[in-house]
């Protein structure tokens, strides 16, 4: 669906997010109504921390490792000893990611949605988009790169010689 829109709709819109990711890290996020970049559907989103792959350690009362994450409830992010404030803004990249691929964590009362995050240059794959006989809209790795040379070698940018290093001998 992403494709299409850019193929067919025009310019998405890219936000820097500097809140999304738990670990502070700011992410570029493409602005898709009913994905988790819409502040609606975010809001509405139980805050759950289900696969844990960007959890902070932190040393409990008891002496032994815990691990907490800034997009779990905000009730048990700061009973593990982590700021309220941390937690404003944070979003699950974890889940999102998975969602992105479709695979979402769903559980009796919601899926999970997506969260593109995507480079400035989205909107540039209009450039190499393919429209299939389906009708549906595909790039490979392969059209990116012959679009990177073409442009390097309008440029002046590569020599004759140094192209064929990255073209596959048949």
């Amino acid at each position: 669906e992403t494709l299409k829109h850019i193929a067919e709709k025009g310019d998405m819109d890219v936000f820097t997010d500097p809140m999304c990711s738990p670990t502070g890290f700011p992410f570029k996020v493409l602005e898709i109504e009913g994905s988790l970049s819409d502040l609606e559907v975010y809001e509405a989103r139980p805050r759950a921390c289900s696969l844990g792959y960007l959890r902070d350690m932190y040393q409990r009362e008891d002496g032994k490792l815990g691990f907490r994450c800034s997009s779990e409830p905000k009730e048990a992010y700061v009973k593990k000893g982590g700021e309220i404030e941390a937690t404003v803004g944070r979003k699950c990249l974890c889940n999102a990611l998975c969602a992105n691929v479709g695979m979402p964590q769903v559980n009796k009362d919601y899926t999970e949605e997506m969260l593109i995050t995507i480079g400035d240059d989205v909107n540039l794959s209009r450039k190499f988009l393919k429209k299939d006989e389906n009708g549906d809209y595909s790039y490979g790795a392969k059209d990116v790169v012959d679009y990177l040379l073409s442009e390097s070698k309008t440029r002046g940018l590569l020599k004759k010689e140094n192209v064929n290093a990255f073209v596959k001998k048949e």
